[in-house]
């Protein structure tokens, strides 16, 4: 993978000690991005978070990187979110008054707490898969994985929604998908040998050229 950057972007509430560690098993280091200037020789982003909405909109903002990641997304440059990372790609969020970053359309809500489930949603669930993405091609088995969150994104585009898992009665939003911009709701870097395989995968597409999902 030594032909291509991977970015993580470091603005202190992100998981980055296991990302790190997650990607170093699979032969990719990490560039950190602190910075807009560190973001002049990646090729792709991560975009990592624990924590709250609001909390992490401001810390993003004290980096100076919020205009710089919308241009990215709108230029559809790869990047990939992880758990709140995903939540900041949205337009806002019932955790906070912050505007979002705005690359996905829709919103982020409170798991609702009449199914049964225990909030944080904790422990493992088993993708279902909504549409094929670089992550989870149509002919691969839906793998478990290990998500811990209380809120779950709304994309207003149903086509954006790339898997969701069982939540009490119904289904909540697990991963999204437009274009080179995808998100895991779930931890793939603390989900074992099925996240190690979503990732690689994700390394061997950057490595293709990033294709459109078909």
């Amino acid at each position: 993978m030594a032909s291509t950057t991977v970015g993580l972007i470091d603005y202190g509430m992100g998981n980055l000690h296991s990302v790190n560690m997650c990607f170093g098993r699979l032969g990719q280091t990490l560039t950190p991005v602190r910075a807009p200037d560190d973001l002049e020789h990646c090729d792709a982003l991560i975009l990592p978070g624990v924590g709250s909405f609001d909390p992490a909109m401001e810390q993003l903002r004290s980096t100076g990187l919020i205009p710089h990641l919308r241009d990215w997304g709108q230029r559809d440059r790869p990047l990939l979110g992880i758990c709140l990372g995903l939540q900041l790609l949205f337009e806002r969020s019932d955790e906070g008054e912050s505007q979002g970053l705005g690359l996905f359309k829709g919103s982020v809500c409170r798991l609702p707490s009449d199914q049964g489930e225990r909030i944080p949603h904790m422990g493992w669930g088993q993708l279902e898969r909504r549409h094929p993405s670089p992550l989870l091609p149509a002919e691969d088995d839906t793998p478990w994985v290990y998500f811990v969150h209380s809120f779950a994104a709304h994309p207003d585009h149903e086509r954006d929604r790339a898997a969701d898992v069982g939540f009490g009665s119904g289904v909540a939003t697990a991963m999204v998908w437009h274009g080179r911009v995808g998100a895991c709701q779930f931890h793939p870097e603390k989900s074992g040998r099925a996240g190690a395989v979503l990732l690689q995968r994700w390394l061997g597409w950057l490595e293709a050229g990033a294709p459109l999902a078909a």
